[in-house]
């Protein structure tokens, strides 16, 4: 069993990296970028034997109190 979180800026928050990799791609002919806003993705990988229902409570908590600022990121959490 897999989580993948993904950890991404508040749309009010401004990304002043991710504009900056849209205006050296924009150089680099790749055109038509509307917007670009850069995040991270953690993978967890669970032990055999661990229930969803725990893995699930314990993903959730970790990304709202370690993996992301809740004052400037969101996350989302995808399971495969």
């Amino acid at each position: 069993m897999r989580a993948l979180v993904q950890v991404g800026l508040k749309a009010t928050v401004l990304d002043p990296q991710g504009q900056t990799i849209q205006a050296a791609l924009g150089r680099m002919g790749f055109t038509g970028i509307a917007e670009l806003r850069q995040g991270k993705v953690f993978e967890i990988r669970w032990a055999p034997g661990v229930e969803r229902a725990e893995a699930e409570r314990q993903v959730e908590r970790a990304a709202r109190e370690v993996l992301t600022n809740p004052v400037m990121e969101e996350f989302t959490i995808r399971w495969e």
